[in-house]
């Protein structure tokens, strides 16, 4: 397979718009007086959710790139520990960090002068590829709680 292919299947993988809506249009229009409501199908809130997201594809970017990045512990270290923004302007930060992130794991999936099936050097065996992959397959999974989330919530009001 061409390598450009491959990057340019990445790209497109990460930022949605295929198999199910864009990812920056999930998370930017999900309604704010929803974020901290459950429903009874889905047990996380929405902004348990889109923190969960942003915490974990922050720790898997950064373990790619960073050999001084050590891991915050798990499970707890990677779910906030409220259930709703603890403020007005908190669902944005966290939209913006988990988006600016996104671009950055597109960016690996899109460099050239990176191999994507080496090994990375400060890890135990995992690639570049596995990591690129393993963040849009955890995305799509909880944007489809999102989404599930954000149906749920406004046919029940």
């Amino acid at each position: 397979m061409n390598g450009n292919v491959l990057r340019s299947q990445l790209a497109a993988q990460l930022e949605g718009g295929q198999a199910y809506p864009p990812v920056e249009r999930i998370v930017r229009t999900f309604p704010r007086a929803l974020a901290g409501k459950r429903s009874g199908s889905v047990r996380h809130t929405a902004w348990e959710l889109l923190e969960h997201l942003r915490i974990a594809q922050w720790d898997i970017l950064h373990f790619a790139i960073d050999p001084d990045h050590v891991t915050p512990p798990w499970p707890d270290e990677h779910w906030p520990r409220s259930s709703s923004p603890p403020d007005d302007g908190a669902w944005d930060r966290s939209v913006d960090a988990f988006l600016g992130d996104l671009e950055r794991v597109k960016e690996l999936a899109r460099d050239t002068t990176l191999d994507l099936s080496a090994k990375i050097p400060h890890g135990e065996g995992q690639t570049f590829l596995r990591e690129i992959l393993l963040v849009a397959d955890h995305n799509a999974y909880h944007l489809g709680q999102l989404l599930q989330l954000q149906r749920a919530l406004e046919a029940a009001s």
